[in-house]
């Protein structure tokens, strides 16, 4: 069984789904610009709803919606967001985001800021325990439907956020693009040193502005954590 993840304001029961809180979901969490002051937020994918928390911690948005395919994990996001100080603020929808956002769009509603810590891998990884593979893999949620899914219900000046494998960077902003999405800052994450960039936080818009560039390492050795990391993370996370 899995142990409960407390962070400083709140706690993520993670038994119940296959994908545990980790430090993707928290870089989006904590990354995230919620300086234009979205008032309606949506979490693509939720897992645990540690990303929806965060931003509710961060932020004063009276809608934050998250939709979860995977029941199990549907069911644990529900109770985490209920358990916390902000479940009047938080709701999770049971259903594909290709369904949820064609629902949406047909209401005419849009969000401000939309967040997404998405499927990854392609088949050649498929593991047997089809709740991760679907929570990790692309063949759930393309990332083609994923970003079709998001134009159709950001609002104008919208954001949405996400987080990939750094190697997936230029395809991805080049889906974007098709879709009128513009990549206005990026940050590529590097595990210490001198690892490979691991992964990139994307964060796209409507307007086409300069691009912001910005790089973060996590550790200058096993668990001794940079400046920078311990400055994004500390609001979150108990040791920091």
């Amino acid at each position: 069984m899995s142990k409960p993840f407390r962070f400083k304001e709140f706690t993520i029961h993670q038994d119940k789904t296959a994908m545990k809180v980790g430090t993707d979901g928290v870089l989006l969490g904590a990354w995230c610009s919620v300086d234009n002051y979205p008032d309606t937020i949506l979490d693509v994918g939720a897992g645990t709803g540690v990303i929806s928390l965060m931003i509710a911690q961060r932020s004063d948005a009276m809608t934050i919606d998250a939709v979860e395919v995977d029941e199990n994990a549907y069911e644990q996001t529900v109770a985490n967001f209920e358990e916390s100080d902000w479940g009047d603020r938080l709701y999770c929808y049971n259903a594909t985001f290709q369904e949820f956002a064609d629902e949406i769009a047909e209401e005419e509603e849009v969000y401000d800021l939309i967040v997404s810590n998405p499927p990854f891998y392609t088949d050649e990884f498929e593991t047997e325990n089809e709740a991760r593979n679907k929570a990790r893999f692309t063949t759930s949620l393309s990332f083609k439907e994923l970003i079709v899914g998001v134009s159709k219900i950001l609002s104008e000046n919208g954001i949405f956020a996400i987080v990939i494998p750094f190697k997936e960077e230029a395809n991805f902003i080049a889906l974007a693009i098709e879709n009128n999405l513009f990549l206005n800052k990026v940050c590529r994450v590097q595990g210490n040193p001198s690892s490979e960039i691991k992964r990139s936080l994307l964060a796209f818009s409507f307007d086409q502005t300069e691009i912001k560039e910005e790089s973060l390492i996590i550790e200058i050795e096993r668990h001794q954590y940079t400046k920078e990391y311990i400055d994004l993370t500390k609001d979150f996370y108990l040791k920091m």
